[in-house]
């Protein structure tokens, strides 16, 4: 899924490609990705883009005069830019095109999905907070005013689990599976540590590691080209997705705890004590 910092790359590199083109044409393909209906996607059309924005992880293609294009890429939606659209209007089927954008140049992109579960998500508005996804969503990590202080409140009364606490839009904005994990391991603290337990000391190493682990990923994924980004991402996790490997740290090796529909990665002894964590779906399996 891309996360803040991809998606920051991603606004970079559509403000140089997009700003002071004129729209042509917005073609849904997929059924499914297109969540609002007024105003249309041809109210687009004909416009100049004036901005794009990043909330979170939503994109948001601001036209001069008219609406705004706001996209979530999910967990397996991706921007691809092409310097020349193919001829011709796609054709709806079962390939993972969802949406296409043309600029009068020629050039614009196409937004696709992998797999079977449809939920990349454009949204036509007047403004981006008409956006259920942006309106309920917290503080952007990398703000200027999101300071210690700030950080500290948000988790004053978590009863939850550090890991969910990061993951959740609505206190912190654009932190995912991946850099969730990659934080707490920079702060060598356990992903399954209330939230709320944190000491003083134990929240200003969180803090300094979600600041100083996003603002390396933006920095690394700076000026790369839109189809390299996945690969630039997964290219810099120390811990996410590397089950079986060397912990880079220590050498220990990485862990994982599987879940339904995800799975997080750690080093036992950064951040558990050296105890391997409870995995109960792969417990069950060996039964």
């Amino acid at each position: 899924m891309p996360e803040l910092p991809e998606v920051e790359a991603l606004r970079e590199f559509l403000t140089e490609h997009l700003v002071g083109r004129e729209i042509v044409r917005v073609l849904p393909v997929a059924i499914s990705v297109l969540k609002t209906y007024d105003p249309p996607p041809t109210a687009l059309e004909g416009r100049e883009v004036a901005a794009v924005r990043r909330y979170g992880k939503f994109l948001d293609i601001v036209s001069a005069g008219g609406p705004h294009l706001v996209t979530h890429l999910a967990r397996a939606g991706w921007l691809q830019w092409k310097d020349r659209l193919p001829d011709g209007p796609p054709r709806p089927g079962k390939g993972p095109l969802a949406l296409r954008v043309a600029l009068d140049t020629g050039a614009g992109f196409d937004l696709t999905e992998a797999g079977t579960q449809k939920r990349l998500a454009v949204y036509v508005v007047r403004d981006p907070e008409d956006v259920p996804g942006v309106a309920r969503l917290g503080p952007d990590p990398l703000a200027d005013d999101f300071d210690e202080e700030r950080f500290a409140a948000l988790l004053q009364g978590e009863r939850r689990q550090i890991k969910g606490a990061l993951r959740d839009q609505s206190l912190i904005a654009g932190v995912g599976n991946a850099y969730s994990d990659e934080i707490l391991h920079a702060a060598r603290m356990s992903p399954f540590k209330l939230a709320s337990s944190l000491t003083p000391e134990e929240t200003r190493g969180l803090y300094a590691a979600l600041r100083t682990t996003l603002t390396e990923a933006v920095e690394r994924s700076h000026g790369v080209a839109a189809g390299r980004l996945k690969a630039e991402k997964k290219s810099g996790l120390r811990v996410h997705g590397r089950t079986g490997e060397p912990c880079p740290v220590c050498g220990d090796t990485i862990r994982e705890v599987s879940f339904s529909d995800s799975s997080l990665q750690y080093c036992p002894t950064c951040q558990t004590g050296g105890k391997p964590l409870a995995d109960r779906r792969m417990s069950r399996l060996l039964k």
